[in-house]
């Protein structure tokens, strides 16, 4: 691990860079870095050898997989980068970018345009109010179209789109850029990996281009301040620094997202992008006070000042082979020097941060101390996870963490051998610490596994990574459906239970009234004993032996729901009558008067939220219809449409594959459980068979 300098707060920029799948993210990062010599060599995603492709779950995908920071330097500034897949399988890693980040750089493909993951990430900004830049990338590639790039961006996500920068040429013609607040042409030069370039003349083929658009970008800027209006106005000329000023005070109020474009593979336009960044991005702390809360739970508010008490969030956890566990954080204020002591304000522990170091991809860069905004790794705290806040002694502030999204997709998993069930539980809670999107726990009802996650594709690479880091292999399963049985007519009998041993006997008698009741309303008891027929202490133990015996119904063993038991008589002897007595003739009872009451089987039922691009609707609605869904209603968002429906959770099984064949990979769903309903008659008899089998 190499030496670095610590960077000053007002010389720190951190931008999550956002954008759907295949837009160039990772390609442009690794050129930003090496064009700046942060990082030795220049590499590619499409042989996993870019800079933030760390794993190799990533270089066998070819695509990012996990929120990875690396850094570059332009004119003394470090630019923290933090990359983020475009998958949308892994948007928690998104996310937790967004959550740390002081603006996003959002890559359009010059040809593919605005898809449904550039959507998704916009909104993640929006939520935030997190300040904006687009790129318009692969520039270089065919059918690249930077006038029709932008207008999607425009129409769709950001009316205040405006260029700073227009390509000269596309696709094999594209070779470099006009920088529009100085007019002037950056002709790129083929072959050198590191965006250098030469100024020249605007070329005729776009000089009335530049002119249009360079008034644009004039009127926009000076309609965000009246002086500046009034100076335009007057035909004054106005500085670049001013400019540069204006430009970045709208974009930190989210009414300007300036556009610039390139192409990252041959590294067209990143130096000015690096230096774009430097002058519009915000340096930590300037949008103003950070919100945190004290250890009384009232508000706190921080600044990013050296003088502060350090405080850091934790906003990511992996797990290296031979290194151990690796937290990434953000120093919020304060600073924070190798060696110190920071405490834990979830547990209160004390962590001891040695080796602090500022993350470039895999490698780690040794560093003394870190000021405040900036992004740091420390290798094996005792007991710090995802979302921790360290504070200084005394401190004792809490920032709020990472709003990560619920988990809905699940799976049934087993350890492919005895060995790897037994290694299983610890593994999977590994994963968990790295990735809080990916849930596990042990449904004692289904007797499975069952691992919560975002999509198929988040399950296949978590469970390469158990194989590879600690050593399990497990096999996959549909999960078993948790239905439950119910009651649809009213019934009445006995339960008698009496048995005589030479000695003491047990003698329990009791008559039960059950009636349906409203779906979600669950179970309640009466007793109507009268006269002390049972005596009063006995009647829990009938209510105790209806509920042992309703977790496993008379149609096919599962729990019964939704159901009224009354006792109204019963009889006892003096002797003989206990307790176990009462409670085995209330469980008899049940199981008498419970197949006289008409049971029926309920399944769970889903509410289902389809986003998805507009001509994907039909046979999205095709599909659903298939899967004997009710159609709640559709809304236009954007280009998109959202679907609402209610579905049987049975009928979901591999929908996320299905959504994703049908739609292109552009469609993505969300899942909210609704409750029960009574199974269709015709699944009936198979839902007994398959139950009968699992018990034999």
């Amino acid at each position: 691990m190499a030496e670095a300098n610590s960077f000053r707060t007002e010389n720190i920029r951190n931008v999550v860079v956002l954008g759907h799948g295949g837009s160039g993210k990772t390609t442009l990062i690794d050129a930003l870095c090496f064009a700046s010599g942060a990082s030795r060599r220049k590499g590619s995603v499409g042989d996993g050898s870019a800079l933030t492709m760390t794993t190799p779950e990533e270089k066998a995908h070819a695509m990012s997989l996990e929120l990875t920071v690396a850094h570059a330097v332009r004119n003394g500034t470090k630019l923290n980068f933090l990359d983020t897949p475009g998958y949308m399988d892994f948007i928690g890693e998104a996310t937790a970018g967004v959550r740390v980040a002081d603006a996003a750089l959002v890559t359009v493909g010059a040809a593919s345009g605005v898809e449904v993951g550039t959507e998704l990430v916009w909104e993640l900004c929006e939520k935030r109010r997190l300040p904006r830049m687009a790129f318009i990338s692969m520039m270089d590639k065919a059918h690249a179209n930077f006038a029709e790039a932008f207008a999607e961006l425009k129409e769709k996500l950001a009316p205040g789109a405006v260029p700073v920068q227009i390509p000269i040429g596309a696709a094999e013609g594209f070779r470099g850029i006009v920088d529009l607040f100085t007019g002037k042409a950056h002709f790129h030069k083929p072959g050198t990996i590191t965006g250098e370039y030469e100024e020249g003349p605007v070329p005729d083929e776009v000089a009335d281009e530049v002119e249009n658009w360079a008034t644009e970008l004039m009127e926009t800027l000076a309609t965000t301040d009246e002086d500046l209006l009034d100076r335009y106005l007057e035909g004054d000329e106005i500085p670049l620094e001013e400019l540069l000023g204006a430009l970045a005070g709208a974009m930190a109020e989210g009414e300007v997202v300036p556009v610039f474009c390139g192409a990252g593979e041959q590294s067209f336009g990143v130096r000015e992008l690096a230096q774009g960044i430097v002058d519009l991005v915000p340096a930590p702390g300037r949008a103003g006070e950070i919100e945190a809360v004290g250890a009384d739970g009232e508000p706190v508010a921080l600044r990013a000042a050296s003088d502060e008490q350090a405080s850091l969030l934790v906003f990511k956890t992996s797990t290296e082979p031979h290194v151990g566990e690796l937290s990434l954080f953000r120093v919020y204020s304060g600073m924070v020097v190798n060696g110190s002591a920071l405490r834990n304000t979830r547990d209160g522990a004390t962590e001891r941060i040695n080796h602090l170091a500022t993350p470039q991809a895999k490698e780690r860069v040794d560093v003394e101390a870190l000021y405040a905004g900036d992004i740091g790794v420390v290798a094996k705290l005792k007991s710090t996870r995802t979302n921790d806040t360290l504070s200084a002694a005394g401190s004792d502030v809490t920032l709020a963490g990472v709003e990560f999204p619920r988990p809905d997709i699940a799976v049934a998993v087993r350890g492919a051998a005895r060995s790897d069930e037994d290694k299983l539980g610890e593994a999977l809670g590994r994963l968990h610490d790295e990735d809080p999107t990916l849930i596990a726990e042990f449904n004692p009802e289904l007797r499975q596994t069952i691992v919560r996650g975002m999509g198929e594709l988040h399950f296949l690479v978590h469970f390469e990574r158990m194989k590879r880091k600690y050593g399990v292999s497990v096999e996959t399963e549909t999960p078993r459906i948790a239905y439950r049985e119910t009651i649809t007519a009213p019934a009445e009998g006995q339960g008698r239970f009496k048995k005589q041993t030479g000695g003491r006997g047990q003698f329990g008698d009791c008559w039960i009234r059950l009636r349906p009741r409203d779906r979600g309303e669950g179970y309640e008891f009466i007793s109507s004993i009268k006269g002390g027929v049972i005596p009063t202490k006995y009647v829990p133990s009938v209510d105790r032996g209806i509920r042992e015996a309703a977790t496993k119904g008379v149609v096919a063993g599962f729990p019964v729901v939704d159901f009224e038991a009354e006792c109204y008589d019963g009889s006892y002897h003096s002797v003989d009558s206990s307790d176990i007595a009462f409670k085995v003739a209330g469980s008899y009872a049940f199981r008498n008067v419970a197949e006289k009451a008409k049971p029926a089987l309920l399944e769970p039922i889903i509410e289902v939220k389809v986003t998805a691009p507009d001509e994907y609707v039909g046979d999205i609605m095709g599909d659903l219809n298939g899967r004997s869904a009710r159609v709640l209603g559709m809304e236009p968002l954007g280009g998109n449409t959202v679907i609402r429906a209610i579905v049987a959770e049975a009928e979901l099984n591999k929908y996320a594959s299905a959504l994703r064949s049908i739609t292109q990979g552009r469609g993505h769903h969300r899942r909210k459980m609704l409750g029960y309903d009574l199974v269709p008659p015709m699944r009936v008899a198979k839902i007994i068979e398959e139950a009968a089998e699992r018990e034999d």
